[in-house]
């Protein structure tokens, strides 16, 4: 049993106190993370190492817990002596005497600070990627805006001449037409800011939505960029079907994709440019299937699509970020994935989503 103990001790952080939290012991493993001799900490309450960020109510489930004569079993974040962050997997033991009576508590810990810190860097990277995407995002759909206004601009600011001569020649008739028209056009370019500001709003709760919805609102918003570049697009889509999760960010992926196929089609010169979206579902899973004739993309370079600043494209009109974005959506918004098919003459990329999800 002893050298069961120091086994413990020697590879473990080991400390004990009374039923009142006292500290009655403290190995050396303890002392050294924490930085405290033993005789700072022998006879102090154990919160000497509470760090302050931490909820009082988690303090409320550990004494409730091994009072209750349980494992309580955590992560906890401490502050050392020179109040430094340290990050604990910890686990609390009762000990108990012939009686069933509690008489100390025993808890062991093991640092997991490096581990810890590691992810939050990684979270962090992760969230400066996403904004980055976003601005993205944010430049392609003002650029849409000023393409989806260029023609309205120019319809007004012919309507507002025609206006002008039938005010002089006093033609009523055909100044109200005129007028209605130029309403018209600015209740449309109204429409199309309203459109796009819906798209950047945030959303953060889950929610269940129309999966037509999502590919008709993305059509919207693409709209003139679609009619332009002469793309056709087919949807075979089952009316019936719901997702759960974020809407917006779905529609992101999907304009992203959209946005990498009319990219693909003129940097290969395509001419007769297609676009086909399915969607469907079986009994565990609901597939959005998003398929182009855009030659699709190199064999050798496929492992590598959802890295992030990876591009096939140019400097110039690409960031690299689009499909890295789209992929942490689905898996983290949507709890889904997203695949990817070379075609003989294109791509197809696969959304997968797990039906009931919502449950």
């Amino acid at each position: 049993m002893n050298n069961y103990q120091k086994a413990i001790e020697s590879s473990n952080i080991v400390s004990k106190t009374d039923i009142n939290g006292i500290i009655t012991f403290v190995n050396d493993e303890f002392c050294h993370l924490f930085g405290f001799t033993k005789d700072e900490l022998i006879g102090k309450n154990h919160n000497i190492v509470r760090h302050p960020d931490t909820p009082k109510e988690n303090f409320q489930t550990l004494w409730s817990t091994i009072l209750d004569k349980k494992v309580y079993k955590a992560t906890v974040k401490n502050l050392t002596k020179d109040k430094k962050n340290v990050y604990l997997n910890t686990t609390i033991i009762p000990i108990l005497d012939e009686f069933e009576n509690i008489i100390e508590f025993i808890a062991i810990r093991y640092d997991i600070t490096n581990e810890v810190m590691l992810q939050q860097e990684l979270e962090e990277k992760q969230k400066i990627i996403f904004l980055q995407s976003r601005m993205a995002s944010l430049g392609q759909m003002l650029a849409n805006i000023a393409h989806q206004w260029r023609q309205p601009l120019t319809e007004l600011n012919l309507c507002l001449f025609n206006l002008k001569k039938a005010f002089e020649k006093q033609n009523k008739k055909e100044f109200e037409k005129l007028y209605n028209d130029n309403k018209n056009t600015i209740f449309l370019m109204s429409q199309t800011i309203e459109d796009f500001t819906n798209f950047f709003k945030p959303q953060k709760n889950k929610k269940i939505f129309s999966a037509k919805s999502v590919i008709d609102e993305t059509l919207k918003i693409l709209s003139r960029i679609i009619e332009d570049e002469k793309i056709v697009i087919e949807s075979f889509i089952d009316e019936k079907i719901e997702i759960f999760g974020i809407k917006n960010e779905l529609i992101q992926v999907i304009v992203n994709l959209i946005q990498n196929s009319k990219d693909a089609f003129n940097q290969n010169n395509i001419k007769n440019k297609k676009i086909v979206i399915k969607i469907y579902k079986d009994d565990k899973s609901i597939f959005l299937e998003f398929i182009d004739n855009a030659l699709g993309i190199d064999k050798d370079l496929i492992d590598k699509i959802y890295e992030p600043y990876f591009t096939t494209k140019h400097q110039s009109s690409g960031t690299g970020l689009g499909l890295f974005i789209s992929k942490i959506i689905i898996e983290n918004s949507f709890e889904g994935e997203i695949l990817y098919e070379k075609l003989e003459n294109g791509s197809k990329f696969i959304l997968k989503f797990p039906v009931g999800s919502q449950k």
